[in-house]
């Protein structure tokens, strides 16, 4: 019974990892690219490539795209 505790807190641990990795390097530069109007998919490549915390410095420090 201990077995099965431990195996479901770990599938609960890992779903929860994954769903926050997805929403940290994936889903809030995209909307927050899109709220400024510029390309999410750069900024999730950006994010990618960099780090999720300079991409999201660099949309704030750049602001929106008035073009």
């Amino acid at each position: 019974m201990i077995e099965f505790v431990g195996r479901i807190a770990a599938i609960a641990f890992l779903i929860l990892a994954l769903t926050l990795t997805v929403w940290l390097y994936i889903l809030l530069p995209a909307g927050m690219a899109e709220r400024r109007n510029r390309s999410a998919t750069i900024w999730v490549l950006i994010s990618f490539v960099g780090s999720p915390l300079l991409a999201i410095l660099l949309l704030m420090a750049l602001g929106e795209n008035r073009e």
